[in-house]
């Protein structure tokens, strides 16, 4: 048996997945997240890039979002580690899923490298006269990886391969 057949066929997985109200009601709140997580990194990366918020500091916008990333970014990835752990066997052929995991370690990275040279040193941002090219350049990797990984989750549910 296959390491996703394996992990998929675990007591309350199972359940899980062939449940008519607990599944798409994870589903439901896994995409809500999705939509305002993806909002408030949307937000974060427009003001790095100074196109909105301009009234407010970087400092205020990246610190007002934090926790709220933080909270809906936790709920966002628990609820999807579930839905892909009670369909494990459908995921692990699927090139977008792959594709998607791929490019959150990529996130990862990206938050290595620019959190403690952006993200926490908003208020040196702040002071400087025009927004610094890392700061610009963490933003627009954020746009691309994100927008990347929101798209290749969508698709997810259109491969087919499996069914060939």
């Amino acid at each position: 048996m296959s390491i996703a057949q394996s992990l998929e066929s675990i007591g309350f997985l199972s359940d899980f997945s062939e449940s008519v109200l607990a599944y798409p009601i994870v589903l439901s709140i896994h995409l809500t997240c999705i939509a305002l997580f993806g909002g408030m990194i949307l937000a974060t990366d427009l003001r790095l890039l100074g196109f909105t918020y301009k009234s407010l500091t970087i400092t205020e916008v990246v610190t007002s979002l934090r926790p709220w990333k933080r909270v809906g970014g936790t709920i966002m990835i628990s609820m999807g580690l579930l839905l892909a752990a009670c369909e494990a066997g459908k995921y692990a052929p699927n090139p977008y899923f792959w594709t998607k995991m791929i490019t959150l370690g990529l996130i990862g990275v990206h938050a290595l490298i620019f959190r403690p040279i952006v993200y926490n040193q908003t208020e040196e941002l702040d002071r400087s006269p025009v927004i610094p090219t890392k700061a610009k350049v963490a933003a627009i990797l954020s746009l691309v990886l994100w927008t990347m990984m929101f798209t290749m989750g969508r698709m997810i549910a259109y491969w087919e391969g499996n069914e060939q």
